[in-house]
């Protein structure tokens, strides 16, 4: 809690104005308190954003590199990821640069995680986004070798995810990843897609369907994930997902004839 301002405030205003100088000064100095601690909160909101936007790209060289080799294709997709974010000048270098930052061969890979980890505690949602990332650039060439499930599995272990909760994401991923390569950017969507890429089986109930789309979609919100730390720049691929869980939703929806 800021307070000097209403102190300082409070002793001007009277030394001027005696009592009613006084509480003019602590109102005047509560409003520059106010003023201090939002700009202050924009300030470590503008790092959040910062640090999460460099250990995105920095990682995504690290995993990219974990086959053994930085792929054309590899490149390709960080490349992609860079033109839907609409990256251009400092902002594509800064992310060019830690993608190959990354790649080196000192990347200190468990103490940036730990770092990310207290950058994004108590915010699961930008966790998630970005272990999606990752595997999004794991199957840039269409699956994930054993190198690069190793990766993964340390970059979900570092974050506080169960080897369970990265199967899931892998699922519903490489599901997305099925539908996008075989539809050429069609909106038809498979069923089999649209139950994995929602993380279900056709066993699944209506309510558990219904459930388990509302969660997802307030998982992936752009505004809510923006609001806790993703870079503005991000934005764009929280939309991507969310139209896909719609998509993947309203498929089972209509198929199902549900309300």
């Amino acid at each position: 809690m800021r307070i000097w301002g209403k102190i300082f405030g409070f002793i001007i205003g009277y030394m001027f104005g005696r009592i009613f100088g006084a509480i003019l000064g602590l109102w005047l100095g509560h409003l520059y308190d106010k003023r201090q601690g939002f700009e202050g909160l924009i300030s470590k909101g503008r790092e959040r954003q910062a640090q999460f936007f460099n250990t995105t790209f920095a990682v995504m060289g690290h995993v990219a590199k974990a086959s053994g080799q930085v792929t054309q294709t590899d490149i390709k997709i960080a490349t992609l990821l860079m033109d839907q974010m609409k990256l251009s000048g400092q902002a594509r270098q800064d992310a060019q640069q830690a993608f190959k930052t990354g790649r080196d061969a000192d990347f200190d890979l468990q103490q940036t995680l730990a770092d990310f980890r207290k950058l994004t505690f108590g915010r699961p949602e930008l966790v998630q986004m970005f272990i999606e990332i990752q595997i999004q650039t794991a199957l840039s060439d269409g699956e994930i070798e054993s190198k690069e499930h190793a990766v993964l599995s340390t970059i979900a272990k570092a974050l506080g995810l169960s080897s369970q909760d990265l199967d899931a994401l892998l699922q519903r991923w490489q599901a997305e990843f099925h539908h996008h390569s075989s539809n050429s950017g069609s909106q038809k969507m498979g069923m089999g897609d649209a139950y994995s890429l929602l993380g279900l089986t056709e066993a699944a109930s209506d309510q558990e369907i219904k459930k388990t789309y509302r969660k997802l979609m307030n998982e992936h919100h752009p505004d809510k994930l923006v609001a806790k730390g993703l870079p503005e720049e991000m934005m764009a691929l929280a939309k991507a997902k969310t139209q896909d869980i719609q998509l993947a939703y309203e498929r089972i929806k209509t198929t199902r004839g549900m309300r």
